[in-house]
């Protein structure tokens, strides 16, 4: 076993690999931010060294910088994680150049995937089936546009280089394809310096199914079993369970034998995840499944496959990375029940799911459930990394039983003051279609108006807060108004101040008060992964500030990343006048309307609170 490992990486997967590290004897040594010195998997690593400022360019994505804590420490092999450098070769090379073990794939495999293109040439090459489509070298429009008409729309353009939805565009006809083009050219350019594309027929139904593959350095290659990541928004996963709904013994065979066939065309070794898109519009069938890409690292989702499975995957790692062979043989795996795994996020799902850093001044979540978590109660959530706060795992005998585990548990989710996706999650794993299996990567949009929370709180949230304030008050008038009736307990009525307007709550029956809690100097109340404050609103003497007064404010907290315009300036409208981002994301904010900047408050790399009034545009007066 490896003497020591240096851990590339931050959060929930650096706690988690610190917690296997640290149960095998090894010495876990945690690489750290300035910002992130407080954080859990730093308290809880052996040892931590401090490799640069805040941006990930100045600290996790610094390799030198990474390189030289390696040797400072005396570590003898890196963890990347995921994420951040976890698939970058050339780090590969240079931690293997160094002396150090590389807990990772080879970076010739990494390499060989790391481009969709190629990746998929390699694949048929492989035997393994892939999506229909053009890979060719010719880029020019003309023969891009040729070849989709070829293919067939809907077509899908997509960046050779991209991920995370980068870079690619659904083109639904001919009429509509140059200027689709040109846009994932524009974005592919900026987000990776590539704007060659790649062209795939378009599935109607997609969803996304992936194989966990395992190699080890003696040339064993096995596959354990897949998980279903369909449920999503903006590419991004949310919800993820293994095994898949609707998945056949048979099926499952092929697809998984397919994977193992794709992992041994570049001599796989260590944790890899191959990705899967099938057409779910007749259920789950061997001859609707394609290979979209592989990713050379440990995934986010790897529980719920430790879950079904009663393995730990980091351990894996490190035994293999030791030059052990793999722990178990294709035989000797087996699925044993259904688990599933929710991203608990700080957005806001009602405004597009967008970033909501901040304060965890409350952080409380369920007993009896798995919860991965790089936070703890009193952390911060930075507008400098991604928002995820914690993943929640449950494992069941059946899917249904498994889901409504994690239903309660993200239900039961306490967290203020910043905003989550509990609510989103809850209703989600609820859904009368997402209980029957029946999901692809397009049921967020198709069930929004169902999975949003709600603008109001509901009648049981009211309830709730009028019992707490009986409990609490019961000796203030105004909470508790009895009215005499001649038959059957009195009436209840309760004046309940929440969501600014305040209304009087009838109350026949105790109601439960579990979700109250006093946070800081207000009252909240948390239930189905809700949370309002109650009580007596603040003065907020601050001017409101809105589009028709030619204001621009902050849609987030967030780092001013851009700003392309000066007092003076004439603008257009919906011309962009900065940039503010957060957690992965930018938001550019425009002109209203056509006008003169009359005002500028925002500084490159300022630091930004939501509603923030960043800019006033004057209108253009008519002559």
């Amino acid at each position: 076993m490896i003497e020591s490992v240096l851990i590339a990486n931050r959060g929930e997967i650096a706690r988690r690999i610190v917690r296997t590290a640290k149960r095998l004897g090894v010495r876990a040594i945690a690489a750290h931010s300035d910002i992130d010195s407080a954080m859990p998997f730093v308290r809880e690593a052996d040892e931590a060294v401090c490799i640069g400022a805040a941006p990930a360019s100045e600290s996790y994505l610094a390799q030198g910088q990474l390189l030289a804590a390696a040797r400072q420490t005396g570590a003898t092999a890196i963890h990347p994680g995921y994420g951040f450098l976890s698939e970058n070769a050339e780090f590969a090379e240079a931690v293997v150049d160094a002396g150090l073990l590389w807990i990772g794939a080879p970076p010739a495999a990494i390499h060989a995937m790391g481009r969709k293109d190629a990746a998929k040439k390699l694949m048929l090459d492989a035997g393994v089936p892939v999506t229909p489509g053009y890979l060719g070298a010719d880029q020019s429009a003309e023969r891009l546009h040729f070849e989709a008409g070829r293919i067939g729309y809907p077509v899908l353009i997509k960046a050779i280089a991209g991920g995370g939805g980068k870079g690619m565009r659904k083109v639904d006809a001919a009429s509509g394809f140059c200027d689709a083009l040109q846009s994932c050219r524009r974005e592919a350019t900026v987000s990776f310096g590539d704007d060659r594309v790649l062209i795939e027929k378009y599935v109607e139904r997609p969803r996304h199914i992936e194989v966990q593959v395992f190699g080890d350095t003696h040339g064993q290659i096995v596959h354990l079993f897949e998980r279903d990541c369909s449920l999503q928004r903006r590419y991004q996963k949310v919800i993820e369970e293994a095994p898949a709904p609707g998945m056949t013994p048979e099926v499952r065979a092929i697809i998984c034998e397919a994977a193992v066939k794709a992992a041994r065309s570049v001599n796989y070794v260590g944790a890899g995840t191959v990705e899967f898109i099938a057409d779910a519009s007749d259920g789950l069938r061997s001859d609707r499944i394609w290979f979209m890409e592989m990713n050379t690292r440990l995934q986010v989702e790897h529980p719920v496959t430790e879950a079904i499975t009663g393995q730990d995957l980091v351990e894996w790692q490190l035994r293999v990375a030791s030059g052990e062979p793999l722990p178990l043989s294709q035989p000797q795996l087996e699925i044993d029940g259904w688990a599933m795994e929710a991203r608990l996020y700080a957005e806001s799902p009602e405004a597009g799911f967008l970033p909501s850093p901040g304060p965890l001044q409350r952080l409380r979540f369920p007993a009896g459930v798995r919860v991965d978590s790089g936070f703890d109660e009193g952390g911060e959530v930075s507008a400098h990394y991604d928002p995820m706060i914690a993943k929640l795992i449950t494992r069941g005998p059946t899917r249904r039983g498994a889901a409504a585990a994690l239903a309660a548990a993200c239900g039961d989710i306490q967290v203020w003051p910043i905003k989550t996706n509990a609510a989103f999650l809850t209703r989600a794993l609820r859904h009368p279609r997402f209980l029957a299996g029946d999901i692809d990567t397009g049921f967020v949009e198709r069930y929004w108006e169902n999975l949003m929370p709600a603008a109001t709180p509901s009648k049981a949230v009211l309830e709730a807060v009028a019992n707490a304030m009986l409990s609490v008050d019961a000796d203030n008038p105004w909470c508790a108004l009895t009215g005499f009736r001649i038959a059957g307990p009195p009436e209840r009525r309760v004046r309940v101040e929440l969501a600014g307007s305040t209304q009087l709550v009838e109350l026949k029956r105790s109601v439960s008060a579990a979700g109250i809690a006093d946070v800081g100097d207000v009252r909240v109340v948390f239930m189905a992964g809700e949370a309002w404050q109650f009580g007596p609103e603040r003065a907020d003497s601050r001017p409101k500030a809105s589009a028709g007064n030619g204001a621009v404010v902050s849609p987030m907290p967030g780092i001013v990343s851009a700003v392309n315009v000066t007092v003076g300036d004439a603008v257009a409208r919906g011309q962009r006048l900065l940039v503010v981002e957060a957690m992965k994301m930018e938001h550019a904010l425009l002109a209203p309307f056509a006008g003169t900047v009359a005002s500028l408050r925002a500084e490159l790399g300022q630091h930004v609170a939501e509603g923030a009034l960043l800019a006033r545009v004057e209108a253009k007066q008519e002559v």
